[in-house]
C-alpha cells in the first residue's frame, strides 16, 4: 500500500532521540532551545517558540494577540478545522472567507468579499490565511489589506515549511513572518519534518514571543525582571526566593518535550533533502498526468516562489466521470494507492452550520466537490508515481 502520506526517519533520527532519553532531560532541557534555534535559523526568523502541536501553536498566537469575545477572524472555510476551533477557544467568532476554487487559497478577493459580510468591520482583529497544501497564499495583498482594515496577520503555515512568497518584491521564505505578526507550524508525522506531535510559532516580536513561551507554560514566569510581587519574590535581604515563580495571567500546558525536539532538530538538518525529493515527484506527477487533463489536473500553481509541498492534490470532474469520489478512492484503494481528502469546508460542519447558518462559500465549494490529495512522501521512488499515475489511468479507461 502506498499511504498519501509518512513519515522519513532514519537512525540518525533514532540516534538523537536515544540520546536524549540516555541524558538527564526529558523535558524542559536544552534540546528545545536547540530545535528553536535551529527552526528559526531555518526561516530566517529572529523568534522560534516550540509547543505541542500545530493546534497548540495557531491556540497560542490567538492567545498572544488577546483576542476573545466580541472579536472576528477571518477564517478560509477551506483548512482543518483547528483554524477555526481556535478562534473559538477563545470565544471569538469566525468570518468564514470563501476560497479560490481552483487552489483552495484564500486571497486578497475572497478576504475582502468576506469583510463586506463583517456586521462591524472594526471588531475583525485578524486573519488567517493557509498556506494550503504547501503553496502560500498571496501575502503581500493580504498584508495591505490587512494594513488597510486595521488588523493583525497570522499564517497558518502548517503545510508550508519550506516555501517562499514574495515581501517587498524579493523571496522570503514562509515562516519568517515578514509579512504577518505570526506563523504557525505543524510537524505531525505527514508534514514536512516530523516530530511525532509538535509545533511551533515564529515572529519577529520579541514581546509577543515572550508572551508565547509563557502561555504554553502555564502563564508562569522565573524571571525576576517580570515579577510584579517584589515583596514576595524577595527575602528580607533583597534575595530573589529560588523557588519563587508567578502567573499574572494563566496559560496552558502546550510544551514541547526534549524527545520532541531532539527528532525536530535532526528532521530539519535534512529539510532541503525532503524538499528537493517532493518537489521531484511532484514534477514527476505533472509531467505523467498531462495525458489525463481531460479528466484530472493537478492545482495549479498561483505563485513563482517555492512551494513546500506538503501534498500533491489533484482536481478531477467526477460528474464527468461518471463516478463519484468514494468509488475513485476505493478502487485507488484495490490497487494499492492511499489517498485523502483535504478538506471538508470547516462552515459545514454541523457545530459551524448552526452557528453562522445559511452561508454560502462557492469556491469552497468546488473545490471541495473535485479535490483528491494523492501520495506524496520523501521514501517514495519514480516507479511510485507511475502505479498511482497507471492505477489513475485505469480507473478513468475503465469508466470510459
Amino acid at each position: 500500500m502506498i499511504p498519501y502520506g509518512r513519515q522519513s526517519i532514519d537512525e540518525d533520527d533514532i540516534a538523537a532521540v536515544a540520546e536524549v532519553l540516555r541524558g538527564d532531560f526529558l523535558t524542559g532541557g536544552p534540546a528545545v532551545g536547540r530545535f528553536e534555534a535551529a527552526l528559526a535559523e531555518t526561516v530566517q526568523a529572529p523568534h522560534a517558540v516550540a509547543c505541542a502541536n500545530g493546534t497548540a501553536a495557531l491556540h497560542l498566537a490567538v492567545l498572544a494577540l488577546d483576542l476573545g469575545p466580541g472579536d472576528v477572524v477571518v477564517v478560509p472555510s477551506v483548512t482543518f478545522l483547528a483554524s477555526a476551533n481556535v478562534v473559538r477557544f477563545v470565544g471569538a467568532n469566525v468570518l468564514f472567507a470563501d476560497v479560490d476554487p481552483e487552489s483552495g487559497l484564500l486571497t486578497a478577493g475572497t478576504l475582502r468579499e468576506a469583510l463586506t459580510r463583517a456586521e462591524d468591520p472594526n471588531r475583525v482583529r485578524a486573519a488567517i490565511p493557509v498556506h494550503l497544501n504547501g503553496q502560500s497564499c498571496g501575502m503581500e495583498e493580504i498584508s495591505s489589506l490587512a494594513a488597510e482594515y486595521g488588523f493583525a496577520v497570522i499564517e497558518d503555515a502548517c503545510h508550508a515549511l519550506g516555501g517562499a512568497h514574495t515581501a517587498g518584491g524579493e523571496r522570503a521564505l514562509v515562516g519568517s513572518a515578514s509579512l504577518s505578526k505570526m506563523a504557525c507550524f505543524s510537524f505531525h508525522p505527514v508534514k514536512a519534518i516530523a516530530m511525532g506531535e509538535g509545533g511551533a510559532v515564529t515572529t519577529r516580536d520579541s514581546e509577543l514571543a515572550g508572551r508565547l513561551a509563557r502561555l504554553r507554560s502555564h502563564g508562569m514566569t522565573r524571571d525576576p525582571g517580570a515579577f510584579l510581587q517584589q515583596d514576595e519574590a524577595r527575602d528580607p535581604g533583597g534575595q530573589t526566593n529560588p523557588w519563587y515563580y508567578e502567573m499574572a495571567e494563566p496559560g496552558f500546558n502546550y510544551r514541547a518535550c526534549d524527545m520532541q525536539c531532539a527528532l525536530g532538530e535532526s528532521q530539519l538538518r535534512k529539510l532541503g533533502a525532503f524538499l528537493a525529493r517532493r518537489r521531484a515527484l511532484a514534477a514527476r506527477y505533472d509531467s505523467l498526468l498531462a495525458s489525463l487533463a481531460n479528466v484530472v489536473k493537478p492545482v495549479p500553481r498561483l505563485s513563482s516562489m517555492d512551494d513546500g509541498w506538503h501534498l500533491y492534490p489533484v482536481l478531477i470532474d467526477f460528474q464527468a466521470l461518471g463516478l463519484s469520489r468514494a468509488d475513485v478512492m476505493m478502487r485507488l484503494r484495490d490497487a494499492g494507492v492511499g489517498t485523502q481528502v483535504h478538506y471538508i469546508p470547516v462552515h459545514r460542519q454541523p457545530y459551524y452550520r448552526a452557528l453562522y447558518p445559511g452561508l454560502s462559500l462557492p469556491g469552497a465549494d468546488a473545490y471541495y466537490e473535485r479535490c483528491l490529495s494523492l501520495p506524496l512522501f520523501p521514501a517514495m521512488n519514480d516507479n511510485d508515481v507511475d502505479t498511482v499515475v497507471n492505477a489513475l489511468a485505469g480507473i478513468l479507461t475503465d469508466a470510459a
